[in-house]
């Protein structure tokens, strides 16, 4: 009896380190879908901003294109969450909402095209970084192709992003 008790107590302490890491792996997945959620909100919202402040007809295609594929991707994602167990964010946190939406308030014209175009870099770059990561460490083997197979999209997107920071203004 003694035997069969320290061999159930040692197999459950050696499980212990297994349970942690597949609770740290869904925390970073959970961590990713938060982040991912957030993100696809910002930017269909900018993206439907910039059809009514931006200047540049370039800039205002590029929102509308944002728009679409950011609502396409938040609903994807909020899919394989659900599949996975994790929740989804429903709105834009008071932390993007101060640090990205607020300002874009604030301007229009071509100061909202060069402010937009500054943040898309540097917002895709961000992003591109996060669903690399995910796409070979996520836990959830779903969650892992989805990262890998938005990586062109979010590519595409800071390339346009750039070529629009590089654009010249029209003078009117």
């Amino acid at each position: 009896m003694k035997a069969l008790l320290t061999a159930v107590c040692c197999i459950a302490l050696a499980s212990i380190p297994a349970l942690s890491q597949k609770k740290a792996a869904e925390n970073g997945d959970q961590k990713f879908v938060d982040m991912a959620a957030q993100i696809d909100m910002v930017e269909a919202n900018l993206g439907q901003l910039a059809g009514t402040s931006a200047e540049s007809q370039d800039v205002k295609d590029y929102g509308q294109a944002l728009a679409a594929d950011h609502t396409k991707d938040y609903q994807q994602l909020s899919d394989l969450a659900k599949q996975a167990n994790l929740t989804v964010p429903t709105a834009i946190n008071a932390e993007h909402n101060k640090a990205m939406i607020d300002p874009f308030q604030k301007v229009q014209g071509a100061a909202f095209d060069k402010k937009f175009a500054q943040e898309m870099v540097a917002g895709h770059t961000k992003a591109l970084a996060l669903y690399k990561k995910e796409a070979t460490e996520a836990q959830d083997p779903n969650l892992k192709a989805y990262a890998t197979e938005a990586l062109p999209v979010l590519q595409k997107h800071l390339d346009e992003a750039q070529q629009l920071a590089k654009a010249k203004p029209v003078a009117k």
